[in-house]
């Protein structure tokens, strides 16, 4: 996203310098940088030099959002990324001092996320295995999408990211790409394995062309899998089924996490399965768990 054509010549470049800092030494997404430079360009509107940023300038900013309706989730994002910013901008000494290390932003409600129900998630996969039934590339792939989804709890442009030799048929594992280029080995059961095997021996070999990539999952005109085009098989397939809430591929990630540990996971073997870097993002998940046991209990004991 280019900066807004109000920030000085000077702050532009400077922008620039950090967009290309966390894209390539910190590996963020660019989802990321997009939306850092889109908080950070509003921050330094305005500013002829670097040297006026201080501590009552950052505070400022965010009274602003605030003032303008912005969420709790939202001042905290856009806290982290003038955050980061400063830390970056005296580290390589474009200032003197870091004005955003005492920098205080609320702290985000945790927002629990909608899950499906067990029974819910078995009745989107058993609808998208009656769609595959018939052996049709395009049905046998998005067959696969949700099934590696839901089994492995991957996001989704990990999943569109997977290779021919990520593959591990025979422990049925993938090794897969997350957040910050770190590479993790997922695992997946007996029905993912059965949708693998029948996409590339029966799928694959039928949408495959010559400049096609070793990508396992390919779209219809034999390139990699888009992203978009899973999110659309996911919300394709929750919405065949009624009752079933309307959710994405993270969606499924969510039911991955929140099924295995009312199966009697242990947290940290779900946090390197998701990836998580911290435990406490893998957290959640238990006040999910937590949430759905005080419904059965209000709902079944007799002096709830």
């Amino acid at each position: 996203m280019p900066p807004s054509p109000e920030l000085a010549p000077r702050i532009a470049a400077v922008l620039d310098d950090f967009a290309t800092h966390l894209e390539v030494e910190r590996g963020r997404s660019p989802h990321t940088v997009r939306a850092y430079r889109g908080d950070l360009a509003g921050l330094l509107t305005g500013l002829d030099d670097l040297a006026e940023l201080d501590l009552a300038a950052l505070r400022r900013w965010l009274a602003a959002g605030h003032a303008a309706g912005a969420g709790r989730s939202t001042l905290a994002r856009r806290a982290a990324a003038a955050r980061s910013f400063t830390a970056w901008a005296r580290r390589t000494g474009r200032i003197a001092t870091d004005p955003g290390a005492r920098l205080v932003s609320p702290r985000p409600r945790p927002v629990l996320p909608a899950v499906l129900g067990i029974e819910q998630a078995a009745s989107v996969l058993d609808a998208a295995e009656a769609g595959a039934a018939e052996g049709e590339p395009v049905a046998l792939r998005d067959r696969l999408v949700l099934e590696l989804l839901y089994a492995t709890g991957v996001r989704v442009a990990e999943l569109c990211g997977i290779d021919l030799d990520d593959v591990d048929p025979g422990r049925r594992a993938l090794r897969v790409v997350g957040k910050g280029n770190r590479e993790r080995t997922v695992v997946y059961g007996v029905p993912a394995a059965a949708a693998l095997v029948r996409w590339l021996e029966s799928g694959r070999p039928a949408l495959v062309r010559d400049t096609s990539p070793p990508a396992v999952l390919l779209g219809a005109r034999g390139g990699r899998l888009d992203q978009r085009i899973a999110r659309e098989v996911v919300h394709r397939a929750v919405t065949a089924v009624p009752g079933v809430p309307d959710v994405g591929p993270h969606g499924l990630r969510h039911a991955a996490a929140t099924h295995m540990l009312e199966g009697g996971a242990d947290l940290r073997y779900v946090q390197e399965l998701l990836g998580h870097a911290k435990l406490a993002t893998t957290q959640l998940y238990t006040h999910v768990t937590v949430e759905r046991l005080k419904v059965v209990h209000e709902q079944a004991h007799p002096r709830a």
